[in-house]
């Protein structure tokens, strides 16, 4: 296999696309600059670079610039520059292993496809999506989101994410994250509307031992266990007033103070929030606290409804039917022009997860090429 040097300044980013392309075989070594990339290759010899600018015609090998400056001009400039390809960031995986194929003069095989994180062997599966998993699409909308991503992800502000039910807010947290200088550090996610009102405190804060008649001993809460890393907030517009009242505390003295608990203590954590509801409603009607708000909302980043970026269902549907006959052992099936325009056209309430599960009920129940008639049969019928 082809040796790969990856020149990124974000460690996540050179950790997982080392770990991702040694998985597909690749010799791998990473460097945080040139100055290193240049000792490197006093004992290894790329035969490309992932580099995050244009810098490959340095180390005199075909390099793939990755950049969260997906503007026309710094597009061109790296064209103009020599590079094989480029790559917007967050990174889609499958483009890259595919610009890489390319750089290094290799054809896929007629009918053979690309490997791809489903492929994964299934003990490695849940380590990876939560590393590398991409957004999928194209549409000017998910590529501004990309954008916001790359721009905050190095900083250690704030974040809400807001958005209807099924549009992958989590995706955006974990990528927020995963780009981030906290990359190393845990992500602990708690759906504040899967929580009891009772048991919320307790949950983002933890206890002491005593502290009421099931707390048999001390427990830690998510603040803690997201020491050094990201805490991710979900449905926060769910959350009590009462809970709402010590998070502000926590975001505004850095400090937690477990329940039942006498003294506080320190915590390094970076909060990301997500949410399906209107706050600004929120705040209006006395359900959720204006200071919060504007505590949490340094940095606002709204993923759109799948039914505002249409062109992307053919895309997150040819990625679907991949994902779900690999999953269920069945031959790779197709979807006709005319079946992916009525899937096009649907209103799509319930946004990606609905459509992951159109997809599925398609695979399973269509022909070996799903028709316009399978589309009406299995998912029009129950619209």
């Amino acid at each position: 296999m082809a040796n790969i040097l990856i020149m990124d300044a974000q460690r996540g980013i050179r950790n997982t696309l080392k770990e991702r392309l040694l998985y597909e075989k690749y010799t791998v070594e990473a460097a945080a600059t040139p100055q290193e990339a240049k000792a490197i290759m006093e004992r290894f010899a790329p035969d490309v670079v992932l580099c995050d600018h244009c810098c490959g015609e340095e180390l005199g090998c075909p390099f793939i610039v990755m950049s969260d400056d997906t503007s026309v001009d710094n597009t061109i400039a790296t064209v103009r520059a020599g590079a094989a390809d480029f790559i917007p960031k967050p990174i889609d995986m499958n483009r890259l292993l595919g610009a890489i194929r390319k750089a290094l003069g290799v054809d896929d095989k007629e009918g053979e496809e690309l490997p791809t994180p489903e492929t994964f062997k299934p003990q490695v599966i849940k380590k990876v999506v939560s590393k590398v998993q991409e957004i999928i699409g194209d549409s000017p909308r998910i590529a501004h989101v990309k954008e916001l991503i790359g721009k905050v992800a190095g900083t250690d502000a704030r974040v809400l994410i807001t958005g209807e039910n099924g549009t992958g807010k989590e995706l955006v947290a974990r990528w927020v994250h995963e780009l981030s200088r906290r990359s190393k550090g845990p992500f602990q996610a708690l759906n504040c509307a899967a929580i009891p009102s009772e048991l919320i405190e307790s949950q983002l804060f933890g206890h002491e031992r005593g502290a009421f008649s099931s707390a048999v001993k001390q427990q830690k809460g998510m603040f803690e266990l997201a020491g050094g890393g990201t805490l991710f907030l979900d449905e926060i517009g769910d959350m009590s007033l009462s809970a709402q009242a010590k998070v502000l505390r926590v975001l505004q003295e850095n400090r937690v103070i477990r329940v039942g608990g006498e003294k506080d203590f320190p915590v390094d954590v970076r909060v990301v929030a997500a949410t399906n509801k209107n706050l600004k409603d929120e705040i209006a009607a006395g359900r959720f606290r204006e200071d919060l708000y504007h505590r949490l909302s340094v940095i606002i980043i709204h993923v759109p409804p799948l039914r505002e970026r249409p062109g992307d269902v053919a895309i997150l549907a040819n990625h679907f039917i991949d994902l779900v006959c690999r999953e269920n052992g069945i031959a790779r099936k197709t979807i006709s022009a005319e079946g992916m325009a009525i899937l096009a056209d649907m209103p799509w309430r319930g946004n990606i997860r609905e459509l992951h599960n159109v997809v599925a009920r398609l695979v399973i129940l269509g022909g070996e090429v799903i028709s316009a008639d399978d589309v009406q049969t299995y998912v029009m019928e129950f619209v």
